[in-house]
């Protein structure tokens, strides 16, 4: 038996899958694995509902810090902070290679077997409610979609699997890269799957879990992606505003206080549409630990009003905002402070120096212990569809004025008529469009893409300014861990063999 469990974690780590396996304890001697997978686990409600569970907690270990990583890591919002950055420099400094590739794929690959199960043991279960059962494989299918489109975008095709990986043979074990085209086709097939099973239009408690007008968002990111990257054209861009404008429902709305948002004590609230919850004593802390400052380095003599913003301290700042973030707000706008804080302290002559910047987003709370960073991290919210919208509109020549006041009204206040946005032609709603999701999404993840869906990596991002012959490092690349596991993966052009 030992034999055969070395075997499946072996499978699992070439095909980036972690299977439920069991150990044997002294001469004890248990079912066989693949009989407990199937016929022990797989026979009621209450067991499709753990392993539900079991998938979304997988993916709150992504999204503690990978999904940040990929998706702003690299867009030159961020700079050195106050602490070592102990690599974090690669990141925004773009010099990331094979040695240094970042996350690579193989625990997203635990997320994708585990919708894997759902959707193929979930079906053959019978449920007291048949609208629990078609949810549950809904939002199997929309985590499948929503783990291929972040994979694809980080690294253009990779293995595409879609059924349970429960044995061991080369064939199932060591796949090649699939086109960026065919996982593509996989995400729009599932999620057009999943919105075929959500039996109704309403939101999950807490918002923590898929939802059809979440999946609805995360449709209409795809196909702003397709019609922009992959040559989909009006078509793509239709279908995007399409999906989007299915998921603005009246249960969502604008927080009037941006900073209310991310509040801890404020999780699930109406701006909101999907996140990823984080608890005491359920996970670790999220990305923003790195990127606040602890105690002992607010310096005394800063701006007392600053000192009290920050609060008490915690965290390391190993990373913080750089001068594309910090630069680009106006003093009117609501969201600066809320977004980051600015730390000065005098000089030698008294003249006031930058000392450091922290990001104040995800600021978590105090406890005793200290400050805790376990904010949910949100993936989809109001502000965000907004904005998706109005760049599909300009994208299909329409005006985007609508959606775009909406957010700029509620960042500006009484301020709003002197940011009023009038339509000014495609090129320049498109600038202002990207500029907006840079104040309204900065550090929410969203960035990177933003730049490569918008085609402005090069020119936005300080590190790439000059670096145009080096169009591969659009894409990320493939860790030489992740090739030595499966020598049918290559590695992305670029970046040697």
């Amino acid at each position: 038996m030992k034999n055969i469990k070395h075997k499946l974690i072996q499978a699992a780590a070439c095909l980036g899958v972690l299977l439920p396996v069991v150990s044997c304890t002294g001469n004890l001697e248990l079912t066989p694995t693949s009989e407990i997978t199937v016929a022990g686990f797989w026979t009621t409600e209450d067991n499709a509902k753990g392993a539900l569970n079991g998938m979304y907690v997988r993916f709150r270990d992504q999204s503690a810090s990978n999904l940040f990583t990929w998706g702003e890591g690299r867009s030159g919002t961020l700079t050195y902070g106050l602490q070592a950055s102990e690599g974090l420099e690669r990141y925004f400094e773009n010099t990331v290679d094979p040695n240094f590739a970042g996350p690579d794929w193989l625990r997203m690959y635990t997320v994708v077997h585990d919708a894997n199960l759902l959707i193929e043991y979930v079906p053959g279960i019978g449920f007291t409610n048949e609208a629990d059962k078609n949810r549950m494989l809904a939002e199997a299918y929309t985590m499948r979609a929503f783990v291929y489109f972040t994979m694809a975008k980080t690294w253009g095709g990779v293995p595409l699997v879609t059924s349970p990986t429960e044995g061991y043979d080369a064939e199932t074990t060591f796949r090649e890269r699939s086109s960026v085209d065919a996982v593509f086709a996989q995400v729009k097939e599932d999620l057009n799957t999943a919105l075929s099973l959500y039996p109704d239009n309403s939101l999950s408690a807490g918002k923590v879990s898929w939802s059809k007008p979440a999946t609805n968002a995360l449709k209409g990111d795809v196909y702003l992606w397709t019609a922009k990257q992959l040559d989909g054209g009006d078509a793509d861009l239709q279908t995007a505003l399409e999906a989007l404008q299915e998921a603005d429902i009246a249960e969502l709305d604008l927080l009037p206080n941006y900073d209310d948002i991310f509040r801890y004590d404020n999780k699930g609230n109406n701006e909101i549409l999907m996140a990823v919850h984080f608890r005491d004593l359920e996970s670790g802390t999220n990305y923003n630990s790195g990127m606040y400052i602890r105690d002992d380095q607010i310096p005394a003599g800063a701006d007392p009003e600053v000192i009290d913003q920050i609060g008490q301290g915690g965290g390391l700042n190993r990373w913080g905002p750089s001068p594309v973030v910090t630069s680009a707000y106006t003093n009117g706008d609501q969201r600066k402070n809320a977004t980051f804080l600015s730390i000065s302290i005098p000089n030698e002559d008294g003249q006031m120096e930058p000392y450091a910047n922290i990001v104040t987003k995800l600021r978590g709370y105090i406890d005793p212990s200290g400050r805790r960073f376990l904010d949910d991290v949100v993936l989809y919210r109001y502000a965000d569809l907004l904005l998706m919208i109005a760049e599909a509109k300009n994208a299909l020549g329409m005006d985007p004025s609508e959606e775009m006041n909406k957010v700029r009204l509620r960042a500006y206040g009484e301020d709003f008529e002197g940011h009023r946005f009038v339509d000014m032609g495609q090129l320049a709603n498109d600038e202002a469009i990207l500029e907006e999701r840079l104040l309204e999404l900065s550090f929410e993840g969203k960035r990177w893409w933003d730049l490569v869906r918008f085609d402005k990596e090069f020119e936005l991002v300080p590190s790439l300014q000059g670096r145009e012959n080096e169009q591969y490092l659009t894409l990320w690349p493939i860790s030489l861990n992740t090739i030595s596991l499966n020598s049918k993966i290559t590695q992305n052009p670029g970046y040697g063999n």
